[in-house]
């Protein structure tokens, strides 16, 4: 099992049954639902699918819905734009027409000045502003080509006057609550209200819901450290990212992020581009490989794959491809800075003392007996190396949510009224399911029930004799 968890997306390359299970089988940990493409009735479809699988597995696949975002996209046209002409951009309240550049903002005009840019699907057009009127801005083809219809818009370097959640983005986060998904990962963050809005739609009954904040533009990074604080966890969009910020201080900012993830103990995700070359061909590229051996390396909690399993020719091979880079990399102990986790629970401090035990004396299991999932996440951010954590969970929402945690391989059991009971029976799935040998040591962290209510106990066990 690898300590670093794979997310796959989903789309017409793997929405079967049949290509999930076998995605599970190879490695896949966390299913993801981009709700930039397709309808609620295709999302849930899939939702239904991954229940079903984990109807049957020992370690369940978490369901993660990302939300479409504040985005601004070109029009319904399909329009060739040639290197070094001139072309018209137009934007609401003016009306799409032919010669012309639709952009769906309506504050273009306003936002842009002469020696701006405008970048198109992902930076494959760019446009550079020359001038600019009532009607709209003359720009200059920088990168030509063919723009299709309804493609995705940079504004590189602007404070986009767009609502952090939008009114599709609500309807989608509703249905999420509703069919009690496990993370949602927000498009497009700019600052940490966005978390807070969306706490409040979720209400309490979306506790249990991990709330991921996907860094994508100047904005955002600008404010990285308080959206750190808010969230559950970052994902490195690296697709926008890459276009809103200088290309040179991306590295930069992915390792910023790879730090302030581990210094409030959050979850990272590195995403975008990983084995993007196996979108079309059964291998990747070296630098590829190493791509996502860095990822590894910086602790990253989980790596996303995007393309490469929704409408790639290969999404098998792909996680077959990461989970062997993976399993190789995680040799190593990599770059750790769980010394610069701000503690403030006395449990953070029980998790740090049960990884020195194992560590002093060799044992290479932790069990962690938990309701709410707290314990296996401390355990989580410390990053133990070549420390399995095993945690055991009566709550079916915790069991799940876990399966974002890097190194934590989660359980869900009944608990017993005794807490030794508890202890032996998880000890005994041990043994049983996942082939601990008999009178190996494991250090156990309990939350366990006393006469005076909940209290976390630290223990050295040995797995019994079946």
């Amino acid at each position: 099992m690898l300590s670093t968890k794979i997310i796959c997306t989903i789309g017409p390359a793997s929405n079967t049954s049949k290509m999930l299970s076998e995605l599970a089988l190879m490695g896949m940990n966390v299913v993801r639902l981009n709700f930039s493409h397709g309808d609620h009735s295709t999302h849930y479809k899939i939702i239904e699918k991954i229940r079903k699988i984990n109807e049957k597995r020992s370690f369940p696949i978490a369901i993660l819905l990302d939300t479409k975002g504040p985005e601004i996209r070109t029009g319904k046209q399909e329009i060739k734009i040639n290197k070094g002409k001139i072309i018209f951009v137009v934007s609401p309240p003016n009306k799409e027409k032919n010669g012309s550049l639709y952009v769906n903002y309506r504050y273009l005009q306003e936002d842009l000045e002469v020696g701006d840019t405008i970048s198109i699907d992902g930076g494959l057009f760019c446009l550079e502003v020359k001038d600019k009127n009532k009607n709209g801005l003359r720009c200059k083809v920088i990168h030509g080509g063919i723009i299709k219809a309804r493609r995705h818009v940079n504004l590189p370097g602007k404070n986009i006057k767009l609502p952090g959640i939008t009114d599709v983005d609500k309807k989608d986060i509703l249905f999420g609550l509703k069919n009690n998904v496990n993370i949602i990962a927000l498009s497009f963050v700019r600052n940490a209200e966005t978390i807070r809005q969306v706490r409040a739609i979720l209400g309490n009954s979306g506790d249990h819901i991990k709330l991921i904040a996907k860094i994508e533009n100047q904005e955002g990074v600008n404010h990285l450290e308080e959206i750190v604080k808010e969230s559950d966890g970052i994902m490195v969009a690296r697709g926008d990212l890459g276009i809103e910020v200088e290309m040179e201080e991306l590295p930069q900012i992915q390792r910023r992020i790879a730090y302030l993830c581990a210094k409030y103990g959050k979850r990272l995700i590195v995403a975008t581009q990983m084995l993007e070359s196996m979108i079309e061909h059964p291998v990747p590229t070296r630098a590829e490989v190493t791509d996502v051996a860095n990822a590894v390396f910086e602790q990253s909690d989980a790596i996303m794959l995007s393309g490469e399993t929704s409408i790639g020719k290969y999404p098998l091979s792909c996680v077959e491809t990461i989970s062997k880079i993976v399993r190789r990399t995680e040799e190593s102990p990599g770059v750790n800075f769980s010394d610069k986790i701000v503690k403030v629970k006395n449990g953070e401090y029980l998790a740090e003392s049960a990884i020195q035990i194992a560590t002093n004396l060799k044992i290479k299991s932790i069990v962690v007996i938990t309701r709410n999932g707290r314990g296996a996440r401390y355990l989580s951010n410390l990053r133990p190396f070549k420390i399995g954590i095993y945690s055991f969970t009566n709550s079916t929402n915790v069991l799940t949510s876990m399966a974002l945690y890097r190194g934590v391989f989660p359980f869900l059991m009944k608990f017993h009224v005794n807490p030794e009971e508890t202890i032996q029976d998880a000890l005994k799935i041990l043994s049983a399911k996942e082939g601990f040998d008999a009178k190996e040591k494991v250090v156990v962290l309990a939350n366990i029930l006393t006469g005076e209510g909940y209290s976390t106990s630290l223990q050295i066990r040995t797995i019994p004799s079946s």
